[in-house]
């Protein structure tokens, strides 16, 4: 047996992923579960892609971030099913530490970015309401992909100390990870040393990313709903607010399981691990799985742009 377990060493070669402990005779049922979830993710956002890409009437700066939040779901969800798939059917559940630290740096970095992107939607929502002669003179396209480039910036940098910090800990105790996929504070758990500024950097990021993306979000959308109920007749205020359904949509998506999530993880102290670990996966596939549905139905060009492609292939 490896004495990995009870020797410091600096970087483990590998991790353990365990999957769910407590459900591995449910693995089956829950494979198929995120597996759905994943296609869904997968055909969806690239059905968005498609769709914008393939419409000139879509070349607007709401479907360009639209298409950078797809972009953004994409690798998201790909960077955690795949290996988690592979632990519940093949039982394949070691990790490089590399990759582990690859991972858990991508969860971060496309988590803070997709955060970013709802800003940007939310500026665009807030120009086209409150100053709509503008709007296409103040987003441009390369104002649009200046935005882009930002938000990836931003979260990229913000993201980057997390595996910089966990690669310098002494691991002593195990190298075994209760989760299918390398979180953060799991990982950080497992060193034998203070790791205190893991835990203040991650709350640092919290605050400043989903925090103050919130508040600014919040401010548009009070400019929004003013500028909205300042119109003279009632069916103008329905329209306009209908404009903003969508991304009001996948905002709530995003944030309400991450508040669940993160409070449920600090004050509630009796739920099971397996439903603690099960929880976590479902909030990380959500807005992936989400996202099109809301946009695909919720917004009439994409929805007559999917009914035009459709027709044309059953014709």
């Amino acid at each position: 047996m490896s004495d990995s377990n009870t020797t410091h060493f600096t970087n483990p070669s590998t991790f353990i992923l365990l999957g769910i402990p407590g459900l591995e005779a449910a693995y089956v049922w829950i494979s198929i579960l995120f597996c759905t979830m994943y296609v869904t993710a997968i055909l969806g956002n690239f059905t968005i892609l498609f769709t914008v890409k393939t419409e000139p009437s879509l070349h607007g700066p709401m479907y360009y971030f639209l298409c950078m939040l797809a972009i953004t779901d994409l690798v998201e969800c790909t960077s955690i099913v795949p290996k988690m798939l592979s632990i519940f059917w093949f039982n394949s559940r070691e990790i490089d530490f590399r990759s582990c630290l690859t991972q858990l740096y991508f969860i971060h970095c496309f988590k803070g970015m997709e955060s970013g992107i709802f800003v940007a939607m939310a500026l665009d929502r807030y120009v086209a309401i409150c100053d709509p002669l503008r709007h296409s003179t103040l987003l441009t396209k390369s104002i649009v992909a200046k935005i882009g480039l930002a938000m990836m910036l931003r979260s990229g940098l913000l993201a980057l100390p997390f595996p910089l910090l966990v690669r310098q800990w002494p691991y002593c105790r195990t190298n075994i990870i209760p989760q299918p996929y390398c979180a953060h504070i799991a990982v950080v758990k497992l060193a034998c040393a203070d790791t205190r500024i893991s835990s203040y950097y991650g709350l640092f990021v919290v605050l400043c990313v989903m925090g103050l993306d919130a508040i600014f979000i919040a401010l548009s959308y009070t400019q929004i709903l003013r500028a909205i109920f300042s119109l003279p007749t009632k069916d103008a205020r329905i329209k306009t607010f209908g404009t903003c359904i969508s991304h009001l949509c996948s905002i709530l998506a995003f944030y309400i399981p991450s508040l669940f999530f993160s409070l449920m993880y600090r004050f509630v102290q009796n739920v099971p691990l397996h439903f603690h670990i099960l929880i976590a996966n479902v909030y990380l596939l959500m807005p992936p799985v989400l996202n099109p549905i809301i946009y695909g139905v919720r917004t009439k060009q994409i929805r007559d742009r999917l009914l035009q492609l459709f027709t044309r292939k059953g014709t």
